[in-house]
């Protein structure tokens, strides 16, 4: 957790209410994460805004910025803008637990909280599956549309699992 430092957010000292965080993403952010990324040279602005009540905290995380992806149809790079917000409310209590969606709970005794894995995600969950660059023609989708595999007749016709209809069978008999 060392190497995630830069993004602690320390809310012990601060007095009741709002305060406001920025941090400058770049490609060092990323490889702190042991992971392959889908993007290069990324250039993200993340606002984290903090409204800190006494028995707990409400972080609200933006980002915005560009991301380069490649195309999957031409094969080219080109710039993505990204956009996010998020929200989590961290409360007290005996030990971490994240397994709650939106709801984080700490241990009482820390006086500082970590966004890098919240910023993470965020840009994550941002960057789109079918990345199509803006540089495509309507007569390159167009060509692209009329070679792609199309649905069979067989196929529309039973679209349900076999075994799941005889399931159903026995269900309706009772």
């Amino acid at each position: 957790m060392d190497k995630l430092r830069n993004y602690d957010v320390s809310f012990s000292g601060l007095k009741t209410g709002k305060h406001e965080f920025r941090f400058e993403i770049d490609k060092e952010f990323f490889q702190l994460f042991d992971t392959e990324q889908e993007f290069t040279n990324p250039r993200i602005a993340v606002d984290v805004l903090l409204d800190k009540h006494s028995t707990f905290l409400e972080f609200e995380i933006k980002i915005e910025g560009l991301l380069e992806l490649v195309c999957d149809i031409s094969n080219e790079n080109f710039d993505h803008s990204i956009e996010n917000e998020i929200r989590v409310l961290v409360k007290f209590g005996e030990e971490y637990d994240d397994s709650e969606e939106d709801v984080i709970t700490i241990p009482t005794n820390d006086h500082a909280f970590n966004v890098a894995h919240l910023i993470y995600e965020n840009v994550m969950l941002s960057i789109p599956m079918k990345k199509i660059s803006p540089n495509v023609s309507e007569e390159d989708l167009e060509i692209l549309n009329k070679f792609s595999p199309k649905e069979t007749e067989e196929e529309k016709e039973h679209e349900s699992d076999p075994r799941w209809d005889a399931l159903k069978n026995l269900k309706n008999k009772n």
